[in-house]
């Protein structure tokens, strides 16, 4: 309505329809175009910020509790106190021959995980993760390899690493080496897309190369992992380790799932603060939004005055300041979307992994409508209040 005239409205409140509250509200919007820039800016901005830092809460999750979900074990077994799998005490090694005799257990494997040392070829130093595993069975070895043989990870000495970590632990090619805790390391595997939550690179070995590089004896282990005869029920063998061994923690591999990701998500406060940035940013879309829209309509308050003068219902006003709203933030979110979906692809090469799942992206779109129909209550309000007669006061 941006010519102002109440004979140019008159035929579309004459009965008001739904197209006419539309077509006005999109001339209002694009009427200032600078104004409607601005406006796709900001909800656009929100988007791009929740996308980006909810989709690094879904990868940091991911990633906490990679190699747990790849194992495919049912029961993990550490000693008592474990909170998360980076971090766990050694144990004696002998315990997985007393799991092994617990009806319903079809394997029990040693694992051990354990910070250690990394010296790079040309000098210098990184901290990494070793994961020492049965190359027998693969359980909780690397996935994803995209160069090397698993076989060779049975030769002594055998490493894989990812190669997103490449450049930070100055590996080129297969067959380089380096040095773990003053021990030779060769790279005969490159895996794709394993990253570890903290700073420091998983390095995937034999269990028995693993004993090598790491701190703990030849007769210990830091995990034994364990996988359920077909028909076998979980708590109680699960409740029968733990009779044979108090000592120990048993856990199915969602429940400790679940706890490493607890652990690192909000424990630590990494989740929190990515929490709470993606509700930053949203005020500041709802904020600009909410400055804009109402701008929008003050520059039409003679119009919307008219509309009232003229006899046009309450509700016809707020369709129109409604589907302003509906407009923003459909236009907002979808350029903003497309925005965070690329962000989230060009993530798969980093160390931070971005996740923008389905349910995301359908929760995002809610929100930023539900975003922009708030700011535009304000606006509502301030129309609601017009007095007609300031028509005929100009």
């Amino acid at each position: 309505m941006p010519d102002g005239s109440a004979s140019s409205l008159a035929p579309t409140i004459a009965p008001p329809r739904p197209a006419a509250a539309i077509l006005l509200a999109w001339r209002n919007l694009a009427y200032d175009r600078a104004r409607f820039v601005v406006t796709m800016v900001g909800v656009t901005f929100a988007v791009v910020l929740v996308a980006a830092q909810a989709g690094l809460f879904f990868g940091f999750t991911q990633i906490t509790t990679a190699v747990i979900e790849h194992t495919g074990a049912d029961l993990w077994v550490a000693l008592h106190g474990l909170r998360n799998f980076e971090i766990t005490m050694p144990m004696k090694e002998r315990n997985r021959t007393i799991i092994l005799g617990v009806p319903g257990v079809a394997r029990a494997e040693a694992l051990c995980v354990f910070f250690t040392a990394w010296r790079k070829p040309q000098g210098g130093y990184e901290s990494v993760l070793v994961v020492g595993f049965d190359p027998n069975s693969g359980m909780a070895g690397p996935w994803n390899l995209v160069a090397g043989d698993p076989a060779d990870l049975r030769l002594p000495d055998a490493i894989a690493i990812d190669d997103i970590n490449k450049d930070k632990l100055g590996i080129e090619n297969l067959g380089d080496t380096a040095e773990i805790s003053q021990h030779r390391a060769r790279v005969v595997g490159f895996t794709h897309g394993i990253r570890s939550f903290t700073t420091s690179p998983y390095v995937f070995a034999s269990f028995r190369n693993a004993i090598n590089f790491g701190p703990i004896g030849d007769d210990q282990a830091n995990y034994v992992i364990v996988k359920l005869a077909k028909d076998a029920d979980p708590a109680s063998v699960a409740a029968e380790i733990r009779r044979r061994l108090p000592a120990m923690d048993v856990l199915r591999r969602a429940d400790f799932s679940e706890m490493t990701k607890t652990y690192w998500m909000f424990t630590t406060g990494a989740g929190t603060a990515i929490l709470v940035a993606a509700g930053l940013g949203l005020v500041v879309g709802m904020v600009i939004v909410a400055q804009v829209l109402y701008a929008t309509t003050i520059d039409h308050l003679v119009e919307f005055a008219t509309l009232r003068a003229m006899g046009a219902p309450q509700s016809f006003i707020t369709a129109i300041i409604l589907w302003q709203a509906a407009i923003t933030a459909t236009l907002g979110y979808a350029i903003g979307i497309v925005l965070a979906l690329v962000i989230a692809h060009a993530s798969q090469g980093s160390t931070a992994l971005i996740v923008v799942p389905p349910s995301l992206a359908a929760g995002l779109f809610v929100v930023t409508f539900a975003m922009c129909a708030a700011a535009s209550l304000i606006s509502i309000r301030k129309v609601m209040t017009l007095d007609p007669a300031m028509v005929f006061q100009r």
